[in-house]
């Protein structure tokens, strides 16, 4: 059984704009090209626009379909890439047919998906009402204004609320949309991606929009080092005490660089890695939960069974069944 369908709404700008461009090629990347080697089978991926048969621009950067709006309720996964300039500036309003038609595909239980400023499209339908959701920071106020029921989070690179799930855009697509694939496929799968796309395999949603490198690129910087000999070592009840130690910092200075360098605590991050080993053997191995456990630093296995079913909303066995046979 394969990943679903994903339907990408492409709204018709008389000139597409090259950053919008970036958020609609992300997800033509990550759904529309087939990964064979990766899964054995891939997305039903099209490109839905305002009007079918035509180009949707009037730049040389036009799109053509044979899908329309109306294509998007049959579809597993909506993404909204981007909305003109002016819906956002409000000189034009978001199209009727396309509200329309987002919220008649999440009444048919899809999952919808905004990258960037296509929250607004989100947002115009109801879809984010009482619900936390993000977009590029330069949008958010904006946003926040305009739909006053919405819960704008400026500061986080995406928001994943189950059946909709916000992006802050430009290069948050690419982790938003290889969080999708990590949930749909597994961990295995995503990172083999995320490194065919020569990007981070994972950044976690509640990381800051605008932060300092996930890792730091001076080789003189202690703390890049002091993360990776964590992740070799994670197998040990490691302490914040001993990892700022092995930094060479205090537990305060090390507590406040991990933070500005991940957009989350030491501890917090830790856990992050403790349960992306434990995602990597459930689908690499067929080792017994205790093992895992052991390895990963989880303790026994009713913790480890505890905080993977509370992260991933699945057991562990069930994890396995379904994304060690994918893998």
């Amino acid at each position: 059984m394969g990943p679903g369908s994903v339907a990408v709404a492409v709204l018709d700008h008389t000139d597409i704009p090259l950053m919008d461009l970036y958020e609609l090629s992300i997800a033509c990347a990550v759904f529309g090209v087939p990964q064979p080697e990766l899964a054995p089978r891939w997305y039903d991926f099209r490109l839905c626009v305002e009007d079918p048969g035509a180009r949707a621009s009037g730049s040389g950067f036009g799109v053509r379909s044979e899908f329309g709006f109306d294509d998007l309720a049959g579809a597993d996964t909506v993404i909204v890439p981007s909305v003109p300039d002016e819906c956002v500036e409000g000189g034009r309003g978001i199209p009727p047919r396309l509200v329309e038609a987002l919220r008649r595909a999440h009444e048919a239980g899809a999952r919808v998906v905004s990258l960037c400023n296509g929250a607004f499209a989100l947002a115009e339908a109801g879809l984010l009402d009482g619900r936390r959701a993000t977009a590029h920071w330069l949008h958010t106020d904006v946003l926040a204004a305009r739909y006053p029921e919405v819960d704008v989070d400026p500061d986080v690179l995406y928001v994943d609320e189950g059946s909709v799930l916000t992006g802050a855009g430009v290069s948050a697509g690419l982790d938003v949309c290889l969080h999708i694939v990590r949930n749909d496929l597994g961990a295995h799968v995503a990172d083999q991606l995320a490194r065919r796309l020569v990007v981070h395999a994972h950044r976690a949603g509640a990381q800051a929009q605008v932060v300092a490198r996930t890792v730091p690129a001076d080789v003189a910087d202690p703390l890049g080092p002091a993360l990776q000999w964590a992740i070799g070592n994670l197998d040990r009840p490691l302490t914040v005490e001993d990892m700022a130690r092995r930094a060479g910092m205090s537990t305060r200075t090390y507590f406040r660089r991990v933070q500005s360098a991940t957009g989350t605590t030491p501890l917090r991050w830790l856990l992050d890695q403790r349960l992306s080993r434990v995602q990597a053997l459930l689908e690499t191995t067929d080792l017994p939960i205790e093992v895992i456990s052991h390895r990963s630093g989880l303790g026994t296995a009713a913790n480890l069974r505890r905080l993977f079913t509370r992260r991933f909303l699945l057991s562990p066995r069930d994890y396995r069944r379904e994304f060690r046979a994918s893998g």
